[in-house]
C-alpha cells in the first residue's frame, strides 16, 4: 500500500494515527505541507515559530540514507541559527572557505570564499544532509514540547489534491486506510520528482545535459594527506574521470565525485569493483578506505513557470532544480523557506493582503534564475560540448596558473551565495547616499560584529527599523505593525566592519529590515513618512 522508495538513515516521525482520520467530515488546517525533507521541515519550523499550526505529510517515516547534500552555505545556517538549530549544525559540521583547483596535475589557483572577519558563521560547512535534517527535526520536538503547533505524519501519502477558490482538498493514504484533510495553503516541498506537481498537471521545464557523475562516499584511514578544502580538478591524471571533486565531510567521510561521461553503463559503473579501480588510482596504494554510498547523477537545470498556483506554492526542488556544482541546491530551498515564511504568516494573519504571495513567486523565480544560469554556466564549463569548447576551456585554465586576469573564467562551480531581490516591487528605492552596495534594498543584511556578538543575531524575524549613529522615535507603527526599533553605534565595533557593511561614506544611517533579514528601504536619518511608506510596501499594501 505505501511502498519503501528508499532506505531510511533514521527514522523520526513514525506512523501514528491521528484525529483527521475519524473525522466525519474533512478537518481544515491553515497550512499542510506536502514532503517531509530538509524544506518541508524547515517551513514546518518557520511558520510553528509564528504560532501558525503546520502538518507536514510524508510517505516515509525519517530521513533517507545518503549524504545527497553537503555543502550548507552561509545564510543557511543564517536561517538555520533564527530556527535555534544553527549552532548545533556549526559544531558537526567541516568548516572550509578556501578552494583549489587543478589542470592535470597543476594547482592553477586558489580562492577564498570567505577572506574578511567579522561573520558568526563561515562561507560554508560540510555536513550531510541527514545530520542538517536531523538538527531541524530535534528543534521541532522541541518547540513541539513548549507547545508550538507542528505536527510531522509519516507514512502518510498524498494521493490526489483539489484546488478550491479559498482551500485545497487532500487525499491522503496511510497504513489505515485513506482519509481526507483540506488547508487554507498546500505547501509542495516534495523533491525534484515532485508528485504534487504531476497531480495538478504543471509543467517542469529546462535543460538535461548529456553527461554523468558518479558519488562515492569514503571513510578514509591511512596516509590521506588532504587538507579540508574543496579541490577541484579538470582532466585530472589519476584518468578517474573528466574531472574530480573531492571534498571532506563529518566523520572522517570524504565525498569524491568523478565525471563518466553520458554513454556508461550504470549498472556496471555502479558495482563496487568498479567504483574502488577509479578510487584507487585517485588515491594511490597507501590509503585505505571503507565504501559509505554512491550514486550517480546527471546534471539538469529545470524551474516550474510559476511557483503558486492558487492556494498551492512550491518551494525547493519541487520548483526548481539546479546542478550540484555551486552547492545551490538545498541552499536555495532554505531561501525559498525564508522568503515564504513570513509572507504567509502575514496573510494568514491578516496582517497583509493575499496578493503578498506573488511576491514570493517573483523574488523566488528570479533567485531561481540567477542559480540556473550559475549552474548552467559551470556545466557548459566543466563539460564542454565541442572540441572549440573544451580548447577554450583547457586555454583560460593554462593562463589562470600564471596570470590573475584568467582566473574569474574558470568555472568549477560557482558557490551559493544569497539572492540580492534587485527590483523586487516590496524594495523601496535606494535613499541612503554614501551607503554601501552590499547592503542595498534587496540585499541578505550582511553579518558585523556587535560588542561581544554578532548583527544578526540582534535583528532576529520580525519587522525592523535599524538605526545606526542616528536617532529613532520611542515608538512607531503602520499599518497594523510595530516593527521593532534597534538603535546602534559604528563604535560598537572597534574593527569598523559595522561600518563599512551599513554606512559606506554616509555619517549615519537607517534600515527598514523584513523578517528574512532582507533590506527593503535605507535612509540616511529618520523620515516617518517614508518609513511608513515603505512599510506598506514591503508588505504588499502600496504598490
Amino acid at each position: 500500500m505505501l511502498d519503501e522508495r528508499y532506505k531510511l538513515a533514521f527514522k523520526a516521525y513514525p506512523y501514528e494515527r491521528n484525529a483527521d482520520q475519524d473525522a466525519a467530515t474533512p478537518t481544515r488546517h491553515p497550512v499542510v505541507i506536502m514532503g517531509g525533507g530538509p524544506i518541508g521541515v524547515a517551513t514546518a519550523l518557520d511558520l510553528g515559530r509564528q504560532g501558525i499550526p503546520a502538518i507536514v505529510l510524508d510517505d516515509h517515516e525519517g530521513v533517507g540514507m545518503g549524504s545527497r547534500a553537503i555543502c550548507f552555505a552561509k545564510r543557511s545556517l543564517e536561517i538555520a541559527d533564527r530556527y535555534g538549530c544553527g549552532d548545533p549544525m556549526l559544531a558537526k559540521g567541516v568548516v572550509w572557505n578556501v578552494g583549489k583547483v587543478f589542470h592535470e596535475d597543476r594547482k592553477v589557483f586558489e580562492f577564498n570564499l570567505l577572506p574578511e572577519d567579522g561573520h558568526k558563521f563561515p562561507a560554508f560547512i560540510n555536513m550531510q544532509q541527514p545530520y542538517f535534517e536531523q538538527f531541524m527535526i530535534e528543534r521541532v520536538r522541541e518547540l513541539q514540547a513548549e507547545g508550538a503547533p507542528i505536527e510531522l505524519r509519516g507514512k502518510n501519502r498524498v494521493d490526489a489534491v483539489k484546488l478550491m477558490d479559498d482551500h485545497v482538498v487532500i487525499d491522503v493514504m496511510t497504513p489505515d486506510g485513506p482519509y481526507t484533510i483540506e488547508a487554507d495553503w498546500l505547501i509542495g516541498a516534495d523533491g525534484a520528482n515532485s508528485p504534487l506537481r504531476g497531480m495538478l498537471g504543471l509543467e517542469f521545464e529546462g535543460r538535461v545535459f548529456q553527461d554523468s557523475f558518479l558519488i562515492a562516499d569514503i571513510k578514509m584511514q591511512g596516509d590521506a594527506n588532504f587538507p579540508t578544502e574543496r579541490w577541484f580538478w579538470f582532466e585530472p591524471t589519476f584518468k578517474s574521470g573528466a574531472s574530480a571533486l573531492l571534498h571532506k565531510q563529518p566523520d572522517d567521510v570524504w565525498r569524491i565525485d568523478f565525471q563518466i561521461g553520458w554513454d556508461v553503463d550504470r549498472k556496471e559503473e555502479m558495482k563496487e569493483e568498479n567504483i574502488r579501480a577509479r578510487l584507487d588510482a585517485m588515491l594511490g596504494p597507501d590509503v585505505d578506505y571503507e565504501m559509505v554510498w554512491s550514486s550517480i547523477y546527471t546534471f539538469q537545470c529545470k524551474r516550474m513557470d510559476r511557483f503558486r498556483e492558487g492556494r498551492v506554492i512550491f518551494a525547493g526542488d519541487s520548483a526548481h532544480q539546479v546542478s550540484p556544482f555551486g552547492a545551490r541546491g538545498a541552499n536555495s530551498g532554505m531561501q525559498d523557506v525564508d522568503n515564504l515564511g513570513w509572507k504567509l504568516g502575514m496573510v494568514l494573519a491578516g496582517t497583509a493582503p493575499e496578493r503578498l504571495m506573488d511576491s514570493y513567486n517573483s523574488e523566488r523565480a528570479f533567485g531561481a534564475d540567477e542559480n540556473i544560469q550559475n549552474s548552467t554556466r559551470a556545466t557548459d564549463f566543466i563539460t564542454p560540448k565541442s572540441e572549440i569548447s573544451k580548447v577554450f576551456r583547457n586555454a583560460v585554465l593554462n593562463l589562470s596558473e600564471k596570470h590573475a586576469f584568467a582566473r574569474p573564467l574558470v568555472n568549477s562551480g560557482r558557490l551559493s551565495v544569497p539572492c540580492v531581490y534587485d527590483g523586487s516591487a516590496l524594495n523601496t528605492p535606494d535613499a541612503l547616499t554614501g551607503g554601501p552596495a552590499r547592503a542595498r534594498p534587496g540585499s541578505s543584511c550582511p553579518d558585523a560584529p556587535m560588542g561581544d556578538g554578532f548583527l544578526l543575531r540582534h535583528l532576529g524575524d520580525d519587522f525592523v527599523v535599524l538605526a545606526i549613529d542616528a536617532m529613532l522615535p520611542a515608538s512607531f507603527e503602520e499599518a497594523g505593525l510595530k516593527p521593532r526599533l534597534v538603535t546602534i553605534s559604528s563604535k560598537d565595533d572597534s574593527s569598523g566592519q559595522l561600518a563599512a557593511r551599513y554606512l559606506g561614506d554616509a555619517n549615519s544611517a537607517v534600515y527598514l529590515i523584513r523578517p528574512d533579514q532582507h533590506v527593503a528601504a535605507r535612509f540616511n536619518t529618520f523620515d516617518e513618512d517614508a518609513l511608513r511608506s515603505a512599510l506598506r510596501r514591503a508588505i504588499g499594501q502600496e504598490a
